[in-house]
């Protein structure tokens, strides 16, 4: 921010601060400074860097504040003569705020009779110390305003107000408005207007409307002064390019509570400079104002931290500097400071943020600085060891890691989508074609694959990617509701038989891969290899194919996919080789780490183990079978696991031939014939029960 030296002594007392003064005791404070440049009448620039947490000293009130605060001066806030009121307001104005969330103070008054006209010198010379144009004297009040205290307004010209009325509205989808720069700006519905009773009259919070500016011919004003969401602010004036001292203020956050003193300042400098009456009373809409923020601070914390002694009215005295008010109180059975939050200082919420403030009054340099710091290196997290073993069992698999970038094209994007949800865009004309946060990771590897192709990269068993990566998506519904996962994708080339080509025992071996891969996962991870089961069912996507595809259950929950990409994607990529793909939440997989180990003895007796050869329907799947013995809950089961499957003569159609294996056990002898054969006779009768299931003998 650009300040005038002399704009600052007229707010200090003692007034005489120079510019190497301004310069430590800003520095000091966290605001350094740029540079310092030679300004018309004798007055020097300064050009301070101000963080973006503290947009109350994006003014000359802010900063005087902050110096008074570091050098002992006392703060001289603006005075003013109050004109005397006219008429009532609302006999020539009415305020409709209709997005109170958006707009938690909005508020109106109206000067009738002013004469627009040059600015006097003092005030050109203010706005020229801080590289602002002068323009006449009721827009360089504005431009003033701003600058001296942090709160933008704008001023309409009454007589071109439809109504007249103010509304404070989202603008219709479509909507134009010629703004003051004199470029026709198109709105959409996500931009939020100051409108009268027809249209748009200027973009709220970024720049005012060239239909209602003040002319040399305007006699009666409505003075706006209002409070913005930032992030609606921010999104507006990106989405347009336009950058405007008002916007850069409200982006960063302008208080409701302080924009009553900061209207009636601009109101009666325009009643002093530009004459005309101020009209009885003020068009007020909006949220209630919030209560001051209260935060305790512990003194003895405050010394903890610091590492330095500051006794407890010291810690009181730089506090009070900074308008903070203090009560004695007790907070977690210690004597503490009960402080009262300025209205303009929105950055402080946190005992942590008072000690940094009392730290920065008292002086950085009074914390010593150790020669040595000690250090502690803890266990990684459990969420990080299981990442790891991740990374080791598909390393071990033969997949190699990539790392790309989250933005794709819509295009791209767009099969990947899941219903219910909409592609979250970015505005920022640096993405180019690639606008887009990917809804999933695996776009950007097959556009890493194709790449390998390209390349003619030849890997023994095929290329196989993986990507630990975010992904990205809004619901489908009104506003802006984010879904954000962190996922793990995957892709492997599928195997292909003679002439290059795969058939369908290719693919339905390349599915059974990437189960095996998810299988391995798990059993890194220590979770047993019945919670993860696949459920055969119809895609979610359009990016893969509607035969071979599988939701993955842990536990019975969906937590991702698995299936053959569909052709044309494999087309878009221009890749020759058939790829399975699996997509999974990687915090479901991670959350089951580390899983519950059972240490026993090595068994003494053997097992026996009987092989069944179940006749099914064509639907039923593994898992199932598996489900069903496992609920049985034999007493003397040891394990059970799939064999094989067949199908063909002489099975009839539309049924198969599942061959399961189950192994009994007993730790203490060796089991007789006569104790497992009723076991095995209740699978199948259970299977035949439930599936229909016969025994092939």
């Amino acid at each position: 921010m650009n300040a005038s030296l002399a704009w600052l002594n007229d707010l200090l007392d003692p007034a005489g601060l120079t510019a190497d003064e301004a310069d430590r005791a800003l520095t000091d404070a966290g605001f350094p400074l740029e540079g310092i440049e030679p300004a018309p009448g004798g007055d020097s620039c300064l050009d301070v860097e101000v963080t973006s947490n503290r947009g109350d000293c994006l003014s000359h009130l802010g900063l005087a504040r902050e110096i008074a605060a570091a050098t002992g001066r006392a703060l001289k806030l603006p005075m003013w003569n109050h004109p005397e009121p006219a008429a009532p307001v609302d006999e020539h104005l009415t305020l409709d705020n209709q997005e109170p969330d958006l707009c938690p103070l909005f508020t109106a008054q109206v000067i009738r009779g002013v004469k627009v006209g040059p600015s006097p010198e003092w005030l050109v010379r203010r706005l020229e110390a801080v590289g602002q144009r002068p323009i006449n004297n009721i827009v360089d009040i504005t431009n003033f305003i701003t600058f001296e205290l942090g709160h933008p307004c704008h001023v309409f010209d009454l007589d071109k107000l439809t109504g007249p009325s103010l509304v404070i509205r989202f603008a219709e989808e479509g909507e134009t408005l010629t703004t003051l720069d004199s470029k026709p700006r198109k709105l959409v519905a996500t931009d939020l207007v100051v409108a009268d009773a027809e249209r748009a009259q200027s973009l709220a919070g970024v720049i005012g409307g060239e239909p209602t500016e003040v002319s040399a011919s305007t006699t009666d004003v409505v003075l706006e002064m209002a409070t913005w969401d930032p992030v609606t602010i921010r999104t507006t004036a990106r989405r347009l390019a336009i950058r405007t001292d008002a916007c850069h203020r409200f982006e960063r956050g302008v208080a409701p509570a302080e924009i009553a003193f900061a209207a009636a300042r601009a109101a009666a400098l325009i009643v002093e400079l530009a004459g005309g009456e101020l009209c009885q009373g003020v068009l007020e809409d909006g949220a209630p104002i919030p209560e001051p923020a209260a935060v305790n601070i512990r003194p003895a914390r405050a010394r903890r931290v610091l590492g330095i002694d500051v006794p407890d009215d010291e810690q009181r005295a730089a506090l009070e500097r900074l308008s903070i008010a203090i009560t004695d109180t007790t907070d977690r059975n210690e004597p503490a400071f009960a402080c009262t939050i300025p209205a303009f200082r929105l950055d402080l919420t946190r005992e942590i943020d008072l000690i940094e403030e009392i730290a920065r009054v008292v002086g950085f340099a009074r914390v010593p600085i150790a020669e040595k710091v000690s250090t502690a290196v803890r266990r990684p997290q459990a969420h990080e060891q299981a990442e790891r073993l991740i990374g080791n069992a598909l390393a071990a698999l033969g997949y190699f890691e990539t790392v790309t970038f989250s933005f794709v094209s819509e295009d791209a994007a767009r099969p990947w989508l899941p219903p219910g949800l909409r592609l979250l865009r970015v505005d920022d004309d640096r993405r180019g074609s690639e606008p887009v946060l990917r809804p999933s990771a695996i776009p950007s590897l097959l556009a890493c694959r194709s790449a390998n192709q390209r390349a003619q990269i030849d890997q023994p068993g095929g290329v196989r990617l993986a990507e630990v990566a975010p992904a990205f998506a809004e619901l489908d519904k009104p506003g802006r509701h984010t879904v954000e996962h962190r996922n793990l994708a995957l892709i492997a080339d599928a195997p292909t038989s003679a002439k290059g080509r795969a058939n369908n025992d290719d693919l339905q071996l390349a599915l059974r891969h990437m189960r095996g891969t998810i299988d391995a996962i798990a059993e890194a991870l220590g979770c047993a290899p019945h919670r993860v089961t696949l459920e055969p069912g119809k895609p979610d996507s359009a990016a893969f194919r509607a035969e071979g595809f599988a939701n993955v259950l842990l536990d019975g929950e969906r937590f991702g996919s698995i299936g053959l990409i569909a052709p044309d994607e494999l087309k878009r990529y221009d890749l020759d080789v058939p790829i399975v793909a699996a997509d999974l939440n990687l915090a479901a997989f991670t959350n089951t780490y580390p899983g519950k180990a059972a240490v026993h003895a090595l068994p003494h007796f053997p097992p026996m183990e009987r092989d069944v050869t179940l006749d099914l329907p064509e639907d039923v799947r593994w898992a199932e079978v598996e489900r069903l013995v496992r609920e049985l809950d034999l007493p003397l089961l040891d394990a059970v696991s799939f064999v094989g499957v067949y199908r063909g003569k002489p099975v009839e159609a539309g049924r198969k031939s599942l061959t399961l294996r189950l192994r009994f056990r007993d730790a203490d002898r060796t089991l007789r014939r006569e104790e497992a054969d009723p076991q095995v006779q209740r699978v199948v009768e259970t299977a035949g029960e439930r599936f229909g299931a016969l025994v092939r003998s």
